[in-house]
C-alpha cells in the first residue's frame, strides 16, 4: 500500500528537530515583546487583489510564485505569499490607526506560500517571523526594528551576518530616476520578458541575478545620485542611529529588494555561509502601501526574517542551541498498583511545573528504561510492590546512575528542589 507524502518543495517539522524552530521564533519574537510589539494572526489565504495592487503585479511573486484559486462561491483568493500587506489589511480593517496610538506595533509568526523551484534554504511552504510599525515617519522607527533583528540574531549566537542597507527614495526623487533608468535599460540587449518590466518596474532588473544581464547593468545611473535632499537626510539619519548603537551595517546602493511597495529605507540581512540563498531576511520602509490597498496615508516600516533560513544559519555557524530538555522526569510503574499511584505523581508534578512522562503500555521495566533514557529525563522514578509496601519509590538520577528510596508523599517536593 502506498502511502501520502508532503508536497514537493514543502516539509514536515517533527521533534527533536522542531524544537529549534520554536527556539528560533521565540529568540525573534523577544526583543519585539519587549518593544511595545502586540502579537497579530491574519488568515492563511486573502484576495488575490490585495497582493497583486499590494505587492506589485510585475514582481516575481505575484506573476509567476503566488498560489491563486476560485473558490466554489466564485471568490478569487491567494494563499499569502508574503506577510506585510496582509496585516496592513487587518489593521486598516480593524481601524487600529484611530486608536491615536501611532505608530501601530505589530508581530506575526506564520507559514507562506510560494510557487518556486525548490532548493536548499527555498521551499514553497516557509516560516517567517515578521514586524511592522504602521502610521509614523521617523528614522528612528527604522532604526529601531533594523537594531531588534540584530539582537535576536545575536541572542541566537549568530556572528557572520551582514546588514545591507539601501535608500529607494520617494515619490519625489524616484520617477527622475526611474525614467533615466528606463532610458538606460531600452540600450540594452535584453529578452522579451526583461524588456517588458522596463516598463512596468524597471528597478527589479537591478536586481537580476544572471550573470550576462549584470554585466550589461555596470553603467547603468544609480538611484543614490538621484536622491532628494529629504531622503539623503533619512537615509544618513537611519546609519547615524545604528552607528550610535553599535550596529555594523554595510551601504548597499544596488539593494532593490522584490517587492514594489518599498520607499526610502531598505535592508537585508544576508549570511555568506548560505551559497546562493543568502538574505536570511529584510525589509524596508512602505510609505504608499496603505493608499495602494484602498487606505489612508499611513507611513509604515517593517521586516521579515525567515525561520528556515535562520536555522540553515545556525548550522553553517555550526552553532547548537542549549535547548531545555522535554521531559525532566520519567515515571516507570511496575504492576497495577504502582502504574495507578504514579500516574498520579506525574500528574501531580506537571502542575508542579515540571516537565513529566510516564511509561505507557504496560512494558517491562526494561523497555521502561529504555524508553526513559530515549526520553532524555534527568531522573526516573521506579515503583513496584515492594516499594509501595514501604511507602517509597526508587528515583534514579540518570546522570550519576545513583538511585535512592524517596518517601511516596514528598517525591515531588523532592524533584523540584533537585531541579532548581
Amino acid at each position: 500500500m502506498s502511502t501520502f507524502q508532503a508536497p514537493k518543495g514543502t516539509y514536515d517539522l517533527l521533534p527533536p528537530d522542531s524544537a529549534k524552530y520554536l527556539a528560533v521564533r521565540e529568540a525573534i519574537a523577544a526583543p519585539l515583546k519587549n518593544s511595545g510589539y502586540g502579537y497579530i494572526e491574519t488568515p492563511g489565504f486573502e484576495n488575490v487583489e490585495l497582493f497583486s495592487r499590494g505587492v506589485g503585479e510585475s514582481t516575481d511573486i505575484v506573476s509567476k510564485e503566488m498560489y491563486a484559486f476560485e473558490t466554489k462561491g466564485g471568490d478569487q483568493l491567494a494563499l499569502r505569499p508574503e506577510g506585510t500587506a496582509s496585516v496592513l489589511r487587518a489593521a486598516l480593517e480593524a481601524s487600529l490607526h484611530k486608536l491615536g496610538n501611532l505608530p501601530v506595533k505589530l508581530w506575526y509568526s506564520g507559514s507562506y506560500y510560494r510557487y518556486e523551484k525548490p532548493q536548499k534554504g527555498r521551499y514553497r511552504h516557509f516560516s517567517q517571523v515578521g514586524a511592522e510599525a504602521i502610521g509614523a515617519e521617523d528614522p528612528a522607527l527604522d532604526a529601531e526594528l533594523i537594531i531588534l533583528a540584530d539582537q535576536a540574531y545575536r541572542s541566537l549566537g549568530l556572528r557572520t551576518f551582514r546588514i545591507l542597507l539601501n535608500s529607494l527614495g520617494d515619490k519625489e526623487c524616484r520617477p527622475v530616476y526611474r525614467a533615466a533608468l528606463q532610458d538606460f535599460l531600452r540600450g540594452l540587449e535584453l529578452d522579451e520578458d526583461t524588456r517588458r518590466r522596463i516598463d512596468i518596474n524597471p528597478l527589479r532588473i537591478l536586481d537580476d541575478k544572471r550573470a550576462e544581464v549584470q554585466q550589461q547593468l555596470a553603467g547603468a545611473p544609480m538611484l543614490r545620485d538621484y536622491l532628494c535632499d529629504a531622503c539623503k537626510a533619512y537615509h544618513e539619519e537611519v546609519g547615524e542611529l545604528l552607528g550610535a548603537a553599535g550596529v555594523a551595517y554595510e551601504d548597499d546602493e544596488k539593494l532593490v529588494r522584490g517587492l514594489d511597495y518599498y520607499t526610502r529605507t531598505t535592508f537585508e540581512f544576508v549570511h555568506d555561509g548560505l551559497g546562493s540563498q543568502s538574505a536570511v531576511g529584510g525589509g524596508g520602509r512602505y510609505d504608499g502601501l496603505s493608499e495602494m490597498i484602498g487606505g489612508p496615508a499611513l507611513p509604515s516600516v517593517g521586516w521579515a526574517l525567515g525561520v528556515d533560513r535562520t536555522v540553515l544559519a545556525l548550522e553553517a555557524e555550526g552553532i547548537t542551541l542549549e535547548l531545555p530538555a522535554a521531559t525532566s522526569v520519567f515515571a516507570v510503574p511496575l504492576g497495577e498498583e504502582a502504574r495507578r499511584l504514579l500516574f498520579g505523581v506525574v500528574t501531580e508534578l506537571r502542575r508542579a511545573g515540571v516537565a513529566a512522562d510516564f511509561a505507557y503500555g504496560g512494558k517491562g521495566l526494561k523497555g521502561a528504561m529504555k524508553n526513559a533514557n530515549r526520553s532524555g529525563a534527568r531522573f526516573t522514578i521506579v515503583a513496584g510492590e515492594r516499594d509501595l509496601a514501604d511507602g517509597v519509590v526508587q528515583l534514579k538520577d540518570m546522570e550519576s546512575g545513583e538511585q535512592t528510596p524517596v518517601a511516596l508523599d514528598a517525591v515531588v517536593d523532592e524533584i523540584r528542589a533537585k531541579l532548581v
